[in-house]
């Protein structure tokens, strides 16, 4: 590679874009195969047309590259040609009109009502627990009320200050992406959970409502999930089925039905897009087969 601009282009991904080095060698593998693929037609990146490029796209498939796969290959040819054309090596962009492959999107994955109960019966210290060991179990009990109560992210829990709890009774401030502020209900089960961890921890002054082993620095992710592995193990529940996004799809999943709003779960969420609230509609859409099973007049004739 090089003569094709290849070079210029990932060192413009580096030096412009700030791209990450495993980034940067994605993008040079997909290039790499590219350049085989054109040449075994004997073609080169900057003779190819759009319709040489469809070809190898529609290669990928049928060698069984998974559609997300493919995207991305896509995606980098687009970025690539981009290149070239800016750069003037190229007059035009054959890339500019080829079209990812349709992406299904995934099933968010979540628990059961009664994996979320034995989770949280799990965090109940045992009576000859040590000091240490019965905060952590509060620290997972506060955590896990919390996530559940309102479908926080893990950033926006981590970094709750212990003022967070001051607002308005039922009611949370939390600051989401992009420094967005938003409102979040928090259950009275939740905040009791979160000030018995509180008064645990009086004297051991923090800005954090979930401090980590530097009292200054609020709990890291990795400290958190370490506390979920032993809760997930004490419930029964395989520790691989368990993470924060996983419990704040649950929170969606299960106000959805019992009859929540979409709108309204948008909100709670702080998605700035109600298409990203969309994924759960699967949900409601199992409620309304089952509302019509239930009561249309001529269900049970079917």
């Amino acid at each position: 590679m090089g003569g094709d601009g290849t070079d210029a282009f990932l060192e413009m991904l580096a030096a412009e874009r700030g791209a990450a080095i495993n980034t940067i060698r994605a993008y040079a593998r997909d290039l790499e195969d590219m350049t085989r693929a054109l040449h075994a037609g004997g073609l080169t990146p900057l003779l190819a047309g759009e319709s040489d490029l469809r070809a190898y796209l529609s290669g990928l498939a049928r060698q069984g590259l998974a559609p997300r796969t493919q995207a991305r290959r896509l995606s980098c040819l687009k970025q690539y040609y981009l290149f070239l054309a800016r750069e003037g090596m190229r007059a035009d962009n054959p890339a500019a009109l080829l079209e990812a492959p349709r992406l299904d999107a995934p099933l968010p994955r979540f628990l059961s009502e009664g994996e979320v109960t034995a989770l949280l019966a799990a965090c109940e210290p045992e009576a000859d627990a040590t000091p240490a060991r019965r905060r952590r179990l509060l620290m997972a009990r506060a955590a896990l009320e919390m996530l559940y109560a309102s479908g926080l992210r893990i950033s926006e829990l981590l970094s709750l200050p212990r003022r967070a709890l001051d607002a308005a009774p039922g009611m949370m401030l939390v600051r989401g992406k992009g420094g967005r502020e938003r409102m979040v209900p928090m259950s009275a089960r939740a905040r009791a959970a979160a000030r018995a961890l509180m008064d645990m921890d009086a004297g051991r002054e923090s800005p954090y409502l979930f401090p980590g082993r530097g009292r200054a620095q609020a709990m890291t992710r990795q400290g958190f999930d370490r506390i979920m592995h032993d809760v997930a193990l004490r419930a029964g529940l395989d520790p691989a089925r368990l993470s924060p996004h996983v419990l704040r799809h649950s929170f969606a999943t299960h106000l959805l039905a019992r009859g929540a709003d979409l709108r309204a779960l948008q909100v709670l969420l702080g998605h700035a897009d109600i298409a990203t609230t969309q994924i759960y509609t699967h949900v409601m859409l199992d409620r309304l087969r089952d509302a019509v099973a239930r009561h249309h007049p001529l269900a049970a004739a079917g």
